[in-house]
């Protein structure tokens, strides 16, 4: 099972009882963080893709420790004319170990819900799909509707006009 994970602006392909290196974080050494921006999850079996995460997942890990990272030296130089410059940084890094991955699947029970409360949300739907019929029409069709309905004044209406006078 392995995960794609965001952490600190970079994606990293995880899995558990991986150690890793990523920028430094804020937590102490010891803490354990959970990072839930899971962009990706592979269980052996099945992908789950987020738009742009997965919901419900996360993934935990333990900070071992906070160290620098290898020096980089950048050197500047302009030829011919003596100009040399010589820096160098090291980079802050923290050291992770992935300690579990949680697709955030978990079966719930069975809830009893009243009869009444569908009735009313079926009649809501209802209503919002002929909203629905009506933008999916074409103009020619809703000036028909229009003419039988009886509306005047359709020759200079547009289509959202249209579907407003007829609903």
């Amino acid at each position: 099972m392995y995960a794609i994970v965001e952490i600190s602006g970079k994606q990293f392909k995880v899995e558990k009882k991986q150690k890793l290196f990523v920028n430094r974080l804020e937590a102490a050494e010891g803490n354990k963080v959970s990072f839930e921006n899971v962009l990706m999850i592979n269980d052996g079996s099945k992908f789950s893709f987020g738009s742009p995460k997965v919901s419900g997942a996360q993934v935990d890990a333990k900070v071992l420790k906070h160290l620098k990272s290898d020096k980089v030296i950048v050197f500047k130089k302009k030829r011919r004319k003596g100009y040399k410059v010589k820096n160098g940084h090291r980079q802050a890094i923290t050291q992770i170990e992935i300690s579990d991955i949680l697709t955030g699947m978990v079966k719930k029970s069975p809830v009893k819900k009243k009869e009444a409360p569908k009735k009313a949300e079926t009649k809501k739907v209802s209503v919002k799909k002929e909203k629905q019929d009506l933008s999916s029409f074409s103009v020619a069709e809703l000036k028909d509707m229009a003419k039988k309905k009886g509306i005047t004044g359709i020759s200079s209406m547009k289509k959202a006009d249209l579907v407003k006078a007829l609903s």
